[in-house]
Parts: structure tokens; C-alpha cells; sequence
């Protein structure tokens, strides 16, 4: 059965892995801060002792949402910045000359680590996968046995194909072999709970645009006893951890976004679950031989809120993204900070998927509806549809 193609809306964004809408009640509780409460948050009088109270009061949710103490709780400028923090920081504070990641991560980690490796600082060694993306974790064992104390960074969830790592076991791993454990957690913030009291991981990042916060705030949760030397100098601020004035009303507005996702988690996840399962049974019902990339289909080993879409060989793969721009429905090729340069995912590289196959990745938040998966489709079934010849 065909489905109709619904009446074109304003705008259909499917691109929430990239950014999120800013919610409306966080932008309530951001309001003061960005018109009425203006002071310097290091400075002694009133109006900067009330702006220093929000920043902690801030901190105190934060640490109360993830199970951590407010001492653990460090903002920055977003999720890059904290793992570049994670990995430059405890790398060299505290003298760990190997580190483990794979192929599968965010630039936000490659690129640190690589550039560490670069400069003879550590030996640098990846996981092995397989054709899914899942981590081979005997591997994982076997490199941790062989070597030093050493610098562990593995996702929790993929941002592009959508897989979700068990940062549990990997934890339970890690602790074995004394291992630090960092996972980038800027995905799945504020769409799982995290408790890092029952995790081993001695770093955890969240990042509020990714789940209806305002862009250029995050935090880093760092386990307490483990001291790192910082990454930008200049201030006390932030514990002496991260020099520099504070951004209150983003904080202000992470610490919201982050109760609000955690207050309302139930709720999302079923709606959201709900619009994916509607995407993959309508994709496979409208287009011959679409597949997915990853594990991205299978509902309990993926991100809800990701759906990576592999398309057969056609004409139309070089300009998907531009035609479904003009259709009015904004999506991705693959992660966000990749899209529009010339060069290909490094994750779909690594998966060795079909280069002659297009990717585009949906995904979708609490804001989305059943209608706007169905134009979307609708819209991709178009694309795809063979055409009639005359004869």
C-alpha cells in the first residue's frame, strides 16, 4: 500500500542528533538571567553572590539527576570540550602512556587522541568491530592485560548509526585492569538515566543542545579523587577546573533541560520509540531494498532516538539531502559535524558499508509526530520510486 503524501508543512526537522529545539520552559528559567541578573559570578557583592547561587544551584541538579556530588560537576562549553578535557587532562596528569578507543567515535575523541598519539604522548590502539559496529569486548580484555595503566574512551551511544554500547560491562572491564573510563555520553544524556554510582567510568559528558538546552554549555562529570590538570588557564572558576567567566543563563538552562528530560523520560522515550518503529515499518514498506546501517533497526541495541537509513544505488544518492531540503524535511547524511564537507563518514568507513548506497539519518524528539514521519517518508518513497517508461 502506498502511502499518501500529506499536505507539505512549514518545515519537518529530523536532524535532533545534530541539535535539539530549545524547549520553552527552559527558556522561562534562562529569561532572568539573560535580562534581570546580570552580574559577575566571581564578584562579592549582591547581585554577583545571586548569580554564583544559580551557577551552584545548577550544579546541584546536575549531580542530583546523574547520582553525583556537586563537587564532580564541572561546566564547559559543550560535549567537545569536556572530552577533550577527559582525555588531555587525566592523560597527562596522570602519566598514562596507552589509550584504547574505536574507530566508531566522535571526532571529539579521535581527534584528541590522535593528535596524543601524534606526539609520541601515548600508544594509541583501536577496538575491534564488527560489521554492526558491536565492540569486540575479549579484545578490549586482551589489550588491557597487555599493557600499563591505561586511558579509556568508548561511547555509549553511536551518534550516527545509533548503537548502544554496554558502558556497564565495559566499566565492569575497565575497573578490572585499573583502568580510567571515559564515555561520551552526549547522545544519551537526557534520554536514559545515568547513574554513575552503579557505573565504573571515571568520566561522563552531557551536553545541553542535545536535549532541548541552549547551545554552548555542557558539563563533565569527573569522579571524585581523580585530579586533573586543567586545559584552559587563567581563572579559579569551575573549582580551578575550566578558567573563565561563567555562561549562567546557559547553565541556568542545561540544569532545566536536564530535569525536564529526566522528569519526562517515560513519557518521551515511548513516543519517540513509537515514531522510529513507524519510520522503519513505512521505509520498508515504500522502498525496495532500503536497509539500515548499524544496529540502528533493532530496538533494544540502539539509540531510540536514531535511525540510520542506507538507500540502494541511484541517480538521486549525490543530491538526497539537497532534494529533501527543497521538500521541506531536514535530515542528515551522518554525524553532524561531517555534514556538508566533501568528506565521507569515518563511521560508515569503518563499517566498510557500500559507498555506492546513500546514508541518511533521522532523528527524532519529543516534538516530532506521526505525521511528519509519514511526509518524510513520503517524500524519500518519491525519490526512490522507479519511474515509468513510455513506450
Amino acid at each position: 500500500m502506498t502511502i499518501p503524501v500529506p499536505s507539505a508543512p512549514t518545515s519537518v526537522y529530523f536532524d535532533n542528533a545534530a541539535t535539539t529545539p530549545l524547549d520553552p520552559e527552559v527558556l522561562d528559567a534562562m529569561m532572568p538571567f539573560l535580562s534581570q541578573h546580570y552580574g559577575n559570578p566571581s564578584s562579592l557583592h549582591g547581585p554577583g553572590r545571586q548569580v554564583r547561587a544559580a551557577i551552584e544551584n545548577a550544579r546541584k541538579t546536575v549531580a542530583h539527576l546523574i547520582n553525583a556530588a556537586p563537587a564532580e560537576i564541572s561546566f564547559t562549553s559543550g560535549g567537545t570540550e569536556a572530552d577533550n578535557y577527559a582525555a588531555f587532562g587525566s592523560i597527562r596528569t596522570l602519566g598514562l602512556k596507552h589509550a584504547i578507543t574505536s574507530r566508531l567515535e566522535h571526532h571529539a575523541v579521535l581527534h584528541p587522541l590522535q593528535a596524543l598519539a601524534k606526539t609520541g604522548e601515548i600508544e594509541l590502539h583501536y577496538l575491534r568491530h564488527d560489521a554492526q559496529g558491536q565492540f569486540d569486548l575479549s579484545h578490549l580484555e586482551e589489550l588491557l592485560a597487555s599493557q600499563s595503566r591505561t586511558f579509556v574512551s568508548l561511547m555509549h551511544a553511536n551518534n550516527e548509526i545509533g548503537n548502544l554500547n554496554d558502558i556497564s560491562t565495559i566499566g565492569d572491564i575497565c575497573a578490572r585492569h585499573d583502568a580510567v573510563f571515559h564515555t561520551d555520553t552526549v547522545q544519551t544524556m537526557g534520554h536514559y538515566r545515568h547513574d554513575v554510582q552503579q557505573l565504573k567510568n571515571h568520566f561522563l559528558v552531557g551536553s545541553a543542545h542535545k536535549f532541548h538546552g541552549p547551545k554552548g554549555v555542557g558539563f563533565l562529570y569527573t569522579r571524585s579523587g581523580l585530579q586533573v590538570s586543567p586545559l584552559i588557564h587563567g581563572g579559579s572558576q569551575e573549582r580551578n577546573v575550566r578558567s573563565g567567566t561563567e555562561n549562567v543563563y546557559g547553565i541556568v538552562g542545561l540544569a532545566k533541560a536536564l530535569e525536564i528530560a529526566v522528569r519526562d523520560l517515560a513519557a518521551h522515550q515511548a513516543h519517540v520509540q513509537g515514531l522510529k518503529d513507524r519510520f522503519i515499518t513505512s521505509l520498508r514498506a515504500e522502498i525496495e531494498d532500503v536497509q539500515f546501517n548499524g544496529l540502528s533497526a533493532q530496538a533494544d541495541q540502539s539509540l531510540y532516538t536514531i535511525l540510520s537509513v542506507s538507500l540502494p544505488q541511484s541517480a538521486i544518492n549525490e543530491m538526497l539531502l539537497f532534494n529533501l531540503d527543497i521538500s521541506k524535511v531536514a535530515a542528515s547524511g551522518g554525524s553532524a559535524c561531517t555534514s556538508g564537507a566533501q568528506a565521507g563518514s569515518h563511521v560508515l568507513e569503518a563499517l566498510e558499508c557500500d559507498p555506492n548506497r546513500a546514508t541518511v539519518r533521522f532523528s527524532m524528539s519529543k516534538m516530532n509526530t506521526a505525521a511528519e514521519v509519514d511526509y518524510a517518508v513520503a517524500q524519500l518513497a518519491k525519490l526512490y520510486r522507479p519511474v515509468a517508461v513510455k513506450a
